[in-house]
């Protein structure tokens, strides 16, 4: 078994910005395994929020002492990018090894096309409004929002954007008392659902807090770990690989929210069609799908994930899985 680690950048379309900050490109780690005359794929996106940088994902995977299988991996690495990468690159090597298709080994029905939100990025009222008049045709929007003076933000999206359905991402930046000075507005703004409003350390102000449309953790949320600080906050949980540590973590993390009475949500950091496409078979049956990392690039992979009027359609075995 031989483990190849590669930083790649990818261009945005547009700058991107949230509440911490903008950028113009997607920094990824991409892992190639090779074993047998075979070749599995996984991509991570490093994030400076939990302390990640390419560096030190790339570390963290040099670091693996090998052969290595996904069970094992689970303890070798903790929750994370780097994890990420190489737990989605062993799925995709044993089903290039096996023949099949990875739902098919990991006993999951074939997934489905899902509808996707589709993000505008945190800017101007005005630039905002453009933002969604351009995007008005979508099924489902996903606002950035997380400062003080939101409201107009909010209002100037629906402008644009009529007929949309909306979601809110407030990337933690509001306070307990700015979410409840705007909380009032947002079903009659038609906000379906608002992720993580508080910062995670702070969270504990949700509770008894009036929730007019339901809460999603995001940061709050990694993985099993973390469900427990979670009752009595939130009504979903927004399920990221790259918080998770790959596909294994997040389907368990998955059947337990729901064991919990939490809904799910799957999402993504910005990256290509590779890093969406494991996403894809745990994004079955989720209450709402955020998986539009590469309609924000200005180019993708070879073999890219088809978006269409459907959604988001299931990987070709070239790409992954």
């Amino acid at each position: 078994m031989r483990i190849d680690v590669a930083t790649e950048t990818w261009p945005l379309a547009r700058v991107f910005a949230i509440s911490r900050g903008a950028k113009v490109a997607a920094e990824v780690v991409t892992v190639t395994i090779a074993q047998g005359g075979a070749r599995g794929r996984g991509e991570c996106v490093p994030y400076a929020r939990y302390g990640e940088t390419p560096a030190s994902v790339t570390a963290q995977i040099a670091g693996l002492s090998l052969p290595i299988d996904r069970a094992a991996l689970q303890s070798a690495l903790p929750a994370g990018a780097a994890r990420n990468a190489v737990d989605c690159a062993l799925w995709d090597l044993e089903a290039k090894l096996a023949g099949r298709r990875v739902w098919d080994i990991a006993g999951l029905p074939p997934p489905r096309p899902c509808v996707t939100a589709y993000t505008l990025s945190l800017d101007t009222p005005a630039a905002m409004e453009a933002q969604a008049r351009d995007q008005a045709a979508r099924p489902l929007l996903k606002i950035k929002l997380g400062t003080p003076e939101d409201m107009p933000r909010l209002e100037a999206v629906r402008r644009g954007a009529p007929g949309a359905r909306i979601i809110i991402d407030a990337n933690e930046g509001w306070s307990a008392a700015v979410y409840a000075d705007l909380a009032p507005h947002l079903r009659r703004l038609g906000v379906e659902m608002v992720e993580q409003p508080l910062p995670a350390g702070a969270d504990g102000a949700l509770v008894g807090m009036a929730r007019p449309v339901p809460v999603c953790a995001d940061e709050s949320c990694h993985d099993r770990t973390s469900q427990p600080g979670l009752a009595g906050k939130y009504d979903l949980v927004n399920i990221k690989l790259d918080k998770t540590g790959g596909l294994t973590e997040a389907l368990a993390l998955r059947d337990a929210a729901r064991a919990q009475g939490f809904g799910v949500m799957v999402g993504c950091m910005v990256g290509t069609s590779l890093a969406m496409a494991p996403a894809l078979l745990l994004a079955q049956g989720a209450a709402y799908v955020d998986l539009d990392g590469p309609l924000l690039l200005t180019q993708d992979r070879d073999h890219a994930l088809r978006y269409d009027a459907a959604g988001v359609h299931p990987p070709d075995a070239a790409l992954w899985g």
